[in-house]
């Protein structure tokens, strides 16, 4: 379980004082926040392909699963990953910047394809579209509503960090009703989160920077928020709708 809440400084635009009508900047947002999407998107479509062809490797599954040090090194590499990536995206190349965004997602799809072992195809499709559906209606939201989300995103974020803690607890209690808690609170908070951070990133529009290379940054660090949303509110609802073969 992991989110990403990166903010760049207005140092950073100097174009900033680029004056627009309102309508140009909806215009400019709702652009923005398309190319915030496709990124997301794409990296979903990695994600997917990677955990598919991996669940067909044997070798790879035996390498990754049956050895418990390169499993969780592929998580904490991940962890490592998205943190550098959205601590130094300011210094490094927009290059750089894609090459490492596309690194994770195939990490994702190489520890996601567990799942495919666990659970039957059809429930993970069916999960996939409740997902996505669910994902849709709490971006829509987070962009189109007028209320600030600040709060409601604060206490996402602490929850966050509580059912982190719980589940780590967890792994040692094995409760089953500690495990429901987290799952539903889980659900919850990634919900709050999804209509929170599309409304982060909306703001994150800087007028004049569109195709400028600190634009194409911003673009992927708001899609690299929305796709760790997307990816844990998945897991949470599989545990809720999967089945498991």
């Amino acid at each position: 379980m992991m989110n990403s809440n990166y903010q760049f400084s207005e140092e950073n635009n100097p174009q900033q004082s680029v004056i627009l009508s309102d309508s140009e900047i909806k215009q400019g947002q709702t652009a923005f926040i398309n190319k915030v999407y496709n990124w997301m998107a794409l990296a979903l479509l990695i994600t997917g392909v990677t955990a598919y062809f991996s669940a067909q490797s044997e070798a790879l599954l035996s390498l990754v699963f049956s050895n418990r040090l390169v499993f969780y090194g592929l998580l904490i590499g991940e962890i490592l990953l998205v943190g550098y990536l959205g601590s130094n995206i300011r210094k490094i190349s927009v290059s750089l910047a894609t090459s490492l965004f596309v690194l994770y997602a195939v990490l994702n799809g190489v520890t996601l394809s567990l799942i495919m072992l666990i659970y039957t195809s059809g429930s993970i499709a069916s999960t996939f579209f409740i997902t996505a559906g669910t994902f849709g209606a709490m971006s829509a939201y987070g962009y189109f509503t007028k209320k600030d989300l600040t709060s409601i995103g604060n206490l996402c974020i602490m929850g966050l960090f509580g059912i982190i803690i719980a589940s780590v607890v967890n792994i040692f209690l094995s409760n089953e009703i500690l495990y429901w808690v987290v799952t539903y609170a889980g659900v919850l908070i990634f919900v709050g989160l999804t209509a929170y951070d599309t409304q982060k990133i909306k703001r994150m529009y800087r007028a004049g920077l569109e195709d400028s290379e600190t634009g194409q940054k911003l673009a992927l660090l708001g899609s690299i928020t929305l796709y760790l949303d997307f990816i844990n509110l998945f897991l949470f609802l599989l545990r809720i709708f999967g089945r498991r073969k």
